[in-house]
């Protein structure tokens, strides 16, 4: 069908000076239309793949690949258990900890909070929080100091720093002669941590394992051993290997089971936008079935003397398939263009856009992640691509099919 001849035609008209200039105009919006869709799906993709993998970096620094907890009392044996856990080839760590809920009080100032019980020696192979300390030291969490480590937020939202007292009040009560009053304890700050994510710096407090023991009554028992694999994507077949091998009875989870609806969610944002966002790409696309009917109309006359000089139905086709499909590259090449040099840049780019107008897109106190990510996917920018090229395709079908019906003699009838 795409002869040399049919070929350099397509081009010429193409770039031709129209009489009709409104021709020109729509083929220009429609091109246009197709760079701005395709620029638009590229950005939208990356930056939401960009919050994914954020998201899910600083998830997992805080929550543990996978998680073996005892099954409805606490764990004795911890300390054989987690050397066991540590020897698989595949944990990279193995982890003690203790888990309760609390509320915290300084002054005037009462927040909730989720206590973990730590070894400060091993939480380095389980979570990042040992990496973004910003004030104190985890090492100051000794057994009995009963010294405390709080988030950023949480300390914020409290007023306290370190070397403040804080007054960690638990749900259990206990019976005196008084009558029933709440646990009650005071804890020295020693440490104050930030990971940028607001579920943690708003809520989470450490402190060492045995004050944590003492503080929920577990005795020498922990709530469970938290561990880290080589591959975080392999965590739900080795938690399942792990359960297996194990005797007793335990409670086995890992961070999918955990966080599963989140991520699945994010997913289906990530499916239901590039659909969206698709329409753009294929509305701009079928404006060149516009273009082409009307650029068919226009060009009757040259159709009907192609077709006197020898031109086959199909060969008029290839005319106009070429053009179509001109816009339809052009829009598309500068669209994947201007998508991936925006994809590459946005980080940068919002920032100086925040700082231009005096805003702020994310508050932190209010979204997870502060900053606007971006993590470009070369698999993306070819679907997209190829998305695009097939609908810019498609929408030259039928108005090259009735240039290629075009009668001779009724074109030239009245030239």
């Amino acid at each position: 069908m795409f002869k040399p001849l049919q070929l350099y035609i397509g081009l010429r008209y193409t770039r031709a000076k129209r009489r009709n200039h409104f021709v020109s105009f729509i083929s220009l919006s429609s091109m246009l239309g197709i760079a701005i869709g395709v620029t638009a799906l590229i950005t939208v993709l990356s930056v939401m793949n960009g919050f994914e993998s954020e998201l899910r970096a600083r998830i997992l620094g805080m929550v543990a690949h996978g998680t073996v907890d005892g099954y409805q009392e606490p764990l004795q044996d911890w300390r054989g258990l987690t050397e066991r856990l540590a020897e698989r080839p595949e944990v990279k760590g193995a982890a003690p900890f203790v888990r309760g809920e609390v509320m915290l009080t300084h002054g005037g100032e009462v927040n909730g909070g989720l206590v973990r019980g730590i070894l400060p020696e091993r939480e380095a192979a389980v979570s990042r929080v040992t990496e973004n300390i910003v004030a104190g030291s985890l090492s100051d969490l000794r057994e009995g100091a009963f010294n405390i480590a709080l988030g950023k937020g949480l300390a914020a939202a409290l007023g306290v720093g370190v070397g403040d007292t804080v007054t960690v009040v638990t749900p259990e009560a206990r019976v005196s002669v008084a009558g029933v009053l709440p646990r009650v304890r005071r804890f020295t700050v020693a440490a104050i941590f930030f990971v940028d994510m607001s579920q943690y710096d708003n809520s989470l407090a450490l402190m060492h394992l045995g004050d944590a023991q003492r503080l929920f009554r577990t005795g020498s028992g922990v709530s469970g051993v938290r561990l880290e694999f080589e591959d975080l994507f392999e965590a739900p077949r080795l938690v399942r290997e792990i359960a297996r091998d194990l005797p007793g009875i335990y409670r086995i989870s890992d961070w999918t089971m955990q966080n599963r609806n989140f991520f699945r969610a994010v997913q289906t944002e990530k499916t239901v936008m590039f659909v969206i966002l698709l329409l753009i790409v294929a509305v701009a696309a079928f404006n060149i079935v516009s273009t082409l009917v009307m650029v068919v109309t226009d060009k009757q006359a040259d159709i009907a003397i192609l077709r006197t000089l020898g031109a086959t139905p199909r060969g008029i086709m290839g005319i106009f398939i070429v053009q179509g499909a001109v816009l339809g590259i052009a829009g598309t090449l500068l669209g994947v263009t201007g998508g991936v040099s925006l994809a590459l840049n946005v980080e940068t780019i919002v920032p100086a856009i925040e700082q231009l107008f005096n805003t702020e897109f994310l508050p932190a106190d209010i979204y997870l992640i502060s900053d606007l990510p971006s993590e470009l996917h070369m698999e993306d920018v070819v679907r997209i691509t190829i998305a695009s090229l097939v609908l810019s395709l498609l929408a030259t079908l039928y108005p090259a099919w009735r240039a290629s019906r075009v009668a001779p003699a009724e074109a030239l009838r009245y030239e």
